[in-house]
């Protein structure tokens, strides 16, 4: 072989030597950066941090930071107050939706311990729980709304804050419906619509004639 030909195959080899250089340099490049995305430069939770005096790396919460969706302004309806008292109204018009919803969230809720009547009996007090005061009590029924929806949200003597599981409106419909208990249970026949006081003498779970039905809907045949 020439010497001429020897520099060819040496060009050669020298350009594929440099091309295998340069993809090596382009995988570690790539691989870099893809350990960059993997192992981010940012703290994980409750890790140490020398940048702060406090070496704490989760900060405080600024004082009024409000959270997106919670401004809450409204103190009437989200607290039950009204300016510093309890309040003495529902920051909502009481309708028979919102009756028929706080029945279904009292009987879920709050029955256990003061039974479906209000009156203090409810099953795991029969088992041993302390028992709570009637609702039927002069104390109770002279007690605001906005009284009840603290007890809900804060708890009250040994029963616990319902606020994680009761939202804001299903407060205000369980104290709806504590007030019907309450008037249930000392109302006179005069407190009864007159298109409803038949309805007082019909059997629990009993149907009507079909054309009579009453506020639940169910006629003969109903369902």
């Amino acid at each position: 072989m020439d010497m001429r030909a020897h520099r060819v195959v040496g060009l050669s080899r020298a350009r594929s030597l440099m091309a295998a250089i340069a993809v090596c340099a382009a995988v570690l490049s790539a691989s870099a950066c893809r350990q960059d995305m993997h192992d981010q430069p940012r703290y994980e939770p409750f890790e140490r941090s020398d940048f702060f005096l406090d070496q704490r790396a989760v900060r405080p919460v600024p004082a009024g930071t409000v959270a997106r969706g919670h401004l809450d302004a409204d103190d009437h309806l989200y607290r039950g107050l009204v300016g510093d008292e309890p309040a003495k109204t529902f920051p909502m018009p009481v309708t028979a939706e919102l009756m028929t919803r706080g029945r279904e969230r009292y009987n879920i809720y709050c029955s256990p311990c003061h039974d479906r009547t209000g009156s203090g009996r409810g099953m795991i007090v029969q088992r041993g729980y302390p028992r709570p005061i009637s609702f039927h009590e002069d104390r109770l029924r002279q007690a605001v709304p906005g009284y009840f929806y603290s007890a809900i949200a804060n708890g009250f003597g040994v029963m616990p804050s319902y606020a994680m599981q009761v939202p804001v409106d299903d407060r205000w419909a369980i104290i709806a419906y504590i007030r019907a208990l309450q008037l249930s249970a000392h109302a006179a026949l005069a407190d009864v619509p007159e298109a409803a006081r038949g309805e007082l003498d019909r059997p629990v779970g009993a149907t009507v004639e079909h054309g009579q039905a009453g506020q639940d809907g169910h006629g003969a045949g109903g369902h």
